[in-house]
């Protein structure tokens, strides 16, 4: 789908109002005159007399034909921007580049609104006529609407009125109305879906999920509302706003406050009587298979196809739309995703994902990126398609678009990936969850100002004190100062033996990094709490239980003298591991691959070459 459909007609229609004198002052608009007349959105009289203009009457004639498009075919002004943004007419014109840019990222939002706009026609024999009092009013109504309206997600749009009215002498010829950017007519105001704008959709509401309604989609029975680029059945659209208990989306969904029920029953909407079938539901990986009411997708290959039958060719009867999810794949239900691009590896957390430029989505080592940074840094290129640049799982980020995946969120959308406040901004910083627990918690993370990793107070080493949370100043983590740090410290090669018999104290930095490192391995914090609260006989088989946390604590309170003494404590933990899971395969391969990560780090932080 073109990202136009997603702006408002009338929304393309005022930027088109405002961006006439820029279009008009284009160099050699010929090019750009041939597109309009290859799409018939001028007429061949009009294109003929222009080709025969100066330099400086070209402009003047340029901007007549935009006047005039405005003026008399205003509901293709939609399709003017889909055959001016062509790549033959954005490479030719960068005025148009500059428009097509400020369309795609939203930016004309942020442009200076328009006073209101006042037409007055001038009479052939009797000169100008004034506006009358009514149409002053309604002017005056008009702005205060708008600023009621000016916070809302999806800004409702004004609709098309005719000009001012006067009367007309016998010998005045009948001029063409003009688009009048005014307000509907006084009980009209909430009756959105009797205005001509919203002939073909309508902005539905679920809970606090907003939704575009398809009115002809409904009527044949497909999946009719469009949220984010995805489609979904009324009650698909039920179930992701989380309304699913309700089961009756007629009453669930409404516009303007009004339920969509209402709506098919007075006859501002037609809908299809969807069927129902029955559908094997597996309930978990344990249970049996159940027999549940299941919702129809939309398939049309498919037999089972709705037919569009309107309620009153049912007799008002209302049964409930279901429709058949879907089948998943296993990377629906994921959360995160290890994405690579040439050299450079991250992890993709679907939470942050807004679009290729909205959302620092990527998390690298040392900081968060958005999907065009992410691949401009790796590849050192500013036109690279994120999109096939980079791979998840050895295939093209693409996929997991074309699967629903991930879903890119509209150019209009108002949340903190897509129009981010300065506090927002900040935080995409840093991780949304403690780096050692895996968890947000209760409590405030801390920071660290030179990565992106947070940390719970407790959970980092050394604990942090409250004066840090409120304290402006610069904090680095315990890995930062670690890796500034460990160049300059074991300048000669080390030996195990003489680094166990080490006191502690001159080498804390060292292994409270170990530490967190380990900690952090561990995503599942399976050795990060005592065993024996959850294992049963574990006891019996393990005589000197020990776990992260409670290393973490001795560390803390120094109560190691030695570093072999702590190290003793880490071995302990792999040793226990390796006794009580003789026969579960699985824990014990987890247990031993943290011990390669430990034996490794430990060699490589205190330079040991044996």
């Amino acid at each position: 789908m073109d990202p136009l459909d997603f702006l408002e007609p009338a929304d393309l229609l005022s930027f088109f109002h405002s961006r006439k004198t820029e279009m008009s002052c284009m160099e050699n608009p010929q090019i750009f005159l041939n597109q309009l007349r290859d799409h018939n959105l001028i007429p061949e009289d009009k294109y003929k007399t222009i080709r025969m203009k100066s330099k400086d009457n070209m402009r003047k004639a340029v901007y007549e034909i935009l006047d005039w498009l405005e003026r008399e075919k205003s509901k293709h002004i939609p399709l003017f921007w889909k055959c001016v943004f062509k790549d033959v007419i954005i490479s030719q014109y960068p005025t148009m580049k500059l428009l097509h840019n400020s369309l795609m990222d939203g930016s004309f939002h942020f442009d200076p609104k328009l006073p209101e706009r006042v037409e007055s026609e001038d009479s052939d024999e009797k000169g100008s006529l004034k506006v009358s009092d009514g149409e002053e009013k309604e002017t005056k109504s008009t702005r205060k609407k708008r600023k009621l309206r000016s916070g809302s997600t999806c800004s409702d749009s004004d609709v098309e009125q005719p000009g001012p009215s006067a009367k007309q002498t016998p010998g005045q010829k009948k001029k063409a109305k003009k688009i009048q950017f005014s307000s509907p007519k006084k009980g009209e105001i909430d009756e959105i879906w009797t205005w001509p704008l919203y002939k073909t959709q309508l902005p539905v509401t679920c809970g606090n999920v907003e939704g575009t309604l398809i009115r002809d989609k409904l009527a044949k029975g497909e999946k009719c509302i469009l949220v984010d680029k995805q489609r979904f059945t009324p009650s698909e659209f039920e179930k992701f706003a989380g309304k699913e208990s309700s089961r009756n989306w007629k009453m669930s969904i409404r516009c303007k406050g009004t339920t969509l029920g209402k709506l098919i029953k007075e006859g501002h909407l037609k809908a299809a009587v969807y069927k129902r079938r029955m559908k094997l539901a597996k309930k978990s990986l344990l249970a049996s298979y159940s027999v549940t009411d299941e919702d129809d997708s939309e398939d049309e290959e498919s037999s089972l196809e709705a037919q569009p039958l309107t309620e009153e060719a049912t007799g008002g009867e209302e049964r409930e739309e279901q429709s058949e999810p879907a089948e998943m794949s296993p990377d629906h239900y994921r959360s995160t995703f290890k994405v690579t691009c040439g050299a450079l590896t991250g992890t993709l957390y679907k939470s942050r994902f807004g679009s290729g430029k909205c959302g620092k989505s990527i998390r690298t080592e040392m900081s968060w990126l958005s999907p065009e940074e992410f691949v401009n840094i790796s590849l050192n290129q500013r036109d690279a398609s994120w999109r096939k640049d980079i791979l998840y799982d050895g295939k093209p980020l693409s996929v997991l678009l074309e699967t629903s995946v991930l879903v890119i969120h509209s150019l209009l959308c108002k949340c903190k990936c897509c129009k981010p406040k300065p506090e927002d901004l900040e935080n995409q910083k840093n991780d949304d969850e403690c780096y050692i627990c895996k968890s947000e918690g209760e409590e405030d993370l801390v920071v660290c100002d030179n990565c992106p990793r947070s940390f719970h107070q407790n959970c980092h080493l050394p604990h942090l004190d409250d004066a840090i949370l409120g304290d402006d100043s610069l904090w680095m983590c315990t890995f930062c100062v670690f890796k500034a740090n460990e160049k300059y410290r074991y300048p000669d090669e080390q030996r195990t033996e003489a680094v166990m018999s080490c006191q502690i104290s001159p080498y804390m930095l060292e292994c409270q990094y170990l530490l967190l490192y380990l900690c952090s391995a561990d995503e599942e914090q399976i050795f990060a709490t005592n065993p024996r609260q959850y294992l049963e006989q574990y006891s019996s088989i393990i005589r000197t239980p020990m776990w992260l946390d409670k290393i973490s604590d001795k560390l803390q309170q120094k109560e190691y003298k030695t570093v072999g003494k702590f190290v003793s404590d880490v071995q302990l933990i792999f040793t226990n591991s390796a006794m009580y899971n003789r026969d579960n395969q699985e824990f014990l391969d987890l247990g031993k691959h943290l011990k390669q990560l430990f034996d490794r780090e430990f060699q490589k932080a205190f330079n040991i070459q044996d």
